[in-house]
């Protein structure tokens, strides 16, 4: 899947180790890391699990149509498809075997 990210800022954080461990401490790097290889590596939004321990879920509210994976508890890595429009199925849902490109938008704690 093609990522971008929301701003200069975070791509330079999220292209560097020591940036990624700086901003967010070892343990949560690694496990960013590993999380933004799994949807590097995934052809589209469909094909991220989940379930644990990625959990891709959709928010809801006024984040709907933004997803989010699990990192550490509470924090989580959220992102938005980088369609326009959002691919859509009949139904109106996202049809996440379209979504092959996302935007980072960052790690946060939205509970």
């Amino acid at each position: 899947m093609h990522i971008d990210f929301k701003n200069q800022k975070l791509r330079k954080i999220f292209n560097s180790r020591e940036k990624l461990q700086k901003n967010y401490g070892k343990h949560m790097a690694q496990v960013i890391k590993r999380r933004m290889m799994i949807l590097n590596a995934a052809p589209n939004l469909e094909d991220v699990c989940h379930l644990p321990p990625e959990r891709r879920h959709e928010l809801v509210g006024r984040r709907k149509g933004t997803f989010a994976v699990d990192l550490q508890h509470p924090k989580r890595l959220v992102f938005r498809p980088a369609h326009h429009p959002i691919p859509r199925k009949k139904d109106k849902g996202i049809d996440f075997k379209k979504v092959t490109a996302i935007t980072i938008l960052g790690v946060e704690d939205y509970h």
